[in-house]
């Protein structure tokens, strides 16, 4: 009998420990939706949308890279944060020889960030506004001051894993909404597969700038160092991964079911438009799924942009209590992020110069934190000889790095031309020169890791 009590307390055991496991995986998952919150935001829906409305499911490959890239590089930031104790805001500022350039360091990255942030909060309010407006047909102005009392409610009240778990919630009930207004569409199977797995440019003169898009909509600068900084490191590597991995592969899995969902729109494209085709082909229900999706997509972000904006300041502040979490300075950051976005929001106006410098700036400093994290994370001084990259790691970041360069060039010439006025070099052209721009530089980035890396 004896033996039978402690066979049956065993098994009690393992029945627990796995329990236990499945609630942590479960919580980790939730913790790191915060990473899709962000990137799934009205800009991701307008672009997916339009990106389906355009060429159908033509694109839909572009998506699937973009996803597999924004899941190496919050693996590699969260990575370096959980063996380090260190987020990539302190590696930056670190890696710096000099005062000068770590002046110059922090104002670029904290300035662009939060110029950025502030430019696209306004379109976050505007993009929630837009799906509330397709349920309830309220003045723009209540829903946008309902809208920023949320925000900072969650902002000011909420822990950051407390947070970052409401805002996996959002996560699913995105996921829900655009998933089944895609199933519902009941797209060609085959199409959709062919445009998935088959890379190719359409004809037309907005294709390459669309592909561009619906990379640069993924993967954005600010979510690499919000991952960075809200990373645990009692959580550990595996179960980071693991957590990573599901919530990402479902906001890629969103953005896709929103592309295959513009697919429907013929016309003019709006999300007024989107709206009225699941109406018609569907019935109402669909629209109105679509429009909780929408102000879903536009609520997060809206929450997560000036978290974003807060966390790399402090990062890159050398830890100073006045900019630590919860701290004066932290919410100094996300109040004015919030308030500029409600002020465009009241409005109606999109503040398209400052946007416009923004995605500048960004573009200078995606492959800048790129590089950086493969410097870091392949330097034995400072992870930890199990924690470097393998060499398939490094092939796929050095991959990233090639795409983030011509992304980041592609950026800064669209600015400058818009800026500017002047188109002097094609589109083709300009893409033939960021092509061996970022062949050069990506191969003296590789120069320097191997010697990092034998030292």
């Amino acid at each position: 009998m004896p033996e039978k009590g402690v066979g049956l307390s065993s098994k009690s055991e393992i029945m627990e420990e796995k329990l236990a496991t499945i609630r942590k995986g479960i919580f980790s998952i939730l913790f790191w939706s915060v990473i899709s919150a962000a990137f799934i935001g009205p800009g991701t829906v307008t672009t997916a949308a339009k990106a389906g409305a355009s060429y159908g499911f033509s694109l839909l490959w572009a998506l699937l890279f973009s996803t597999f890239t924004c899941l190496l590089l919050q693996e590699a930031a969260a990575r370096v944060s959980i063996v380090t104790g260190r987020n990539i805001g302190q590696a930056l500022v670190s890696a710096a020889t000099t005062a000068r350039k770590r002046t110059g360091i922090i104002v670029l990255v904290a300035g662009a960030i939060i110029l950025g942030s502030a430019a696209y909060e306004a379109g976050n309010i505007l993009g929630a506004v837009s799906g509330l407006r397709l349920l309830l047909p309220w003045p723009s102005w209540v829903f946008t001051l309902i809208i920023g009392g949320i925000a900072a409610a969650a902002l000011f009240f909420s822990k950051t894993e407390t947070l970052a778990k409401v805002l996996g919630c959002m996560v699913v009930v995105m996921g829900i909404s655009f998933i089944t207004t895609a199933l519902v569409i009941k797209p060609d199977f085959s199409a959709l597969v062919s445009g998935l797995l088959i890379p190719r440019i359409p004809e037309g003169a907005g294709a390459g700038m669309l592909i561009l898009g619906l990379i640069g909509t993924t993967v954005v600068p600010y979510n690499l160092f919000l991952g960075s900084g809200i990373a645990r490191r009692a959580e550990g590597v595996k179960m980071m991964r693991f957590g990573l991995a599901v919530s990402i592969v479902l906001g890629g899995l969103i953005s896709m079911a929103v592309l295959i969902v513009g697919s429907s729109v013929t016309g003019e494209f709006s999300f007024a438009a989107v709206s009225g085709a699941l109406a018609a082909d569907s019935g109402p229900g669909m629209s109105l799924i679509f429009a909780v999706g929408l102000a879903a997509a536009g609520l997060s972000s809206a929450i997560t942009a000036p978290l974003a904006s807060s966390i790399t300041a402090w990062s890159v502040s050398g830890d100073s209590p006045f900019w630590r979490k919860g701290g004066r300075g932290f919410i100094l950051i996300w109040s004015g992020v919030l308030l500029t976005g409600m002020v465009f929001g009241i409005t109606g106006i999109r503040p398209v110069p400052v946007i416009i410098l923004a995605q500048a700036l960004n573009g200078l400093i995606l492959p800048f934190v790129a590089i950086t994290l493969l410097y870091v994370i392949n330097n034995p001084k400072i992870m930890t000889k199990a924690y470097t990259n393998s060499r398939i790691q490094n092939f796929l970041m050095g991959f990233v790095v090639f795409i983030t360069i011509i992304l980041g060039l592609t950026s800064l010439a669209r600015s400058a031309a818009h800026i500017t006025g002047l188109s002097i070099f094609s589109e083709e052209q300009i893409l033939f020169v960021t092509l061996m721009c970022s062949f050069l530089i990506t191969l003296f980035v590789f120069t320097k890791i191997r010697s990092i890396r034998r030292n």
